[in-house]
């Protein structure tokens, strides 16, 4: 019955697997390793050339400063959010995790140009500034205005994430906690944090690893002056037709993203080992 039953589950996974390697794996792998007039010796030599260029190496450093600070604003942000919307009563909770998701259900240019009719010269804020007397305030076209419009866009995920592991945590824990004298922030620090610590990882990981690839809002809210990873593997496919180089920024993407992948999946581990 057993054997029966093993046979079958795999069975199952077979057209998922199928799908999986042919119609992901095999083309990332395809477009890393040997793009279009290109090869992996090629692809090689021109990574060695981005993490050597010193007009590249900026743009890989924003990207890693951008990606950084969206993830631990979304955490900041979202992790509070997500531990008030798990502590609320039943009747309240769904409401207000469907608030908090919302922005999911927007399209991502329409999320963008609100920022670019808040952030631009004659939007919102430059108005207030100057009826205040303060002066033009332009944060269009700025790394500032990047890493806001990521963590709209990315916050949902940390609140999701978050949400998920502090659910499941049984409240009479930190009852308990309070009853052998710990105040909030020990109850906190010793009891909540480090028992959603796994959630947290997640979303750390996914709003990370969204930060890195975005396009759409960093060409939007950056420009062509605060280039980052993204817009310029964009560039190199769109405009210059260097498939190659193309195929180096996609490759030092995909190592950072599986670089925190890892990072998050070893603190995971610690965590869950001395809690």
């Amino acid at each position: 019955m057993d054997v029966t039953r093993r046979v079958t589950m795999r069975v199952l996974l077979l057209p998922g697997l199928a799908v999986l390697l042919f119609a992901f794996l095999y083309p990332v792998a395809l477009t890393l390793a040997a793009p279009p007039d290109g090869d992996p010796a090629t692809v090689a030599r021109e990574t060695g050339t981005l993490l050597s260029d010193p007009h590249l190496l900026p743009v890989i450093a924003r990207s890693i400063r951008v990606a950084v600070m969206t993830t631990l604003i979304c955490l900041l942000l979202g992790f509070p959010t997500a531990y008030l919307v798990s502590r609320a009563p039943a009747r309240w909770s769904g409401k207000l995790l469907a608030l908090a998701i919302f922005p999911l259900m927007l399209n991502t240019v329409v999320r963008t140009y609100g920022w670019i009719a808040v952030l631009g010269g004659n939007g919102v804020l430059s108005t207030a500034s100057q009826a205040l007397g303060l002066g033009r305030v332009q944060l269009l076209y700025t790394e500032t205005a990047i890493v806001l419009g990521l963590v709209q866009l990315f916050l949902p995920l940390m609140i999701l994430s978050s949400y998920s592991s502090l659910s499941q945590q049984d409240p009479r824990l930190e009852d308990a906690a309070r009853g052998l004298g710990a105040g909030p922030g020990r109850v906190f620090r010793q009891v909540v944090f480090p028992l959603a610590l796994p959630g947290a990882l997640v979303g750390c990981t996914l709003v990370f690893a969204g930060s890195i690839t975005a396009f759409t809002t960093p060409q939007l809210l950056g420009g062509s002056r605060e280039r980052i990873l993204s817009t310029l593997l964009y560039s190199r496919v769109n405009v210059s037709l260097d498939w190659p180089s193309a195929s180096a920024v996609a490759l030092v993407m995909t190592v950072l993203v599986l670089a925190v992948a890892a990072l998050s999946g070893r603190l995971s581990k610690r965590g869950s080992t001395t809690s």
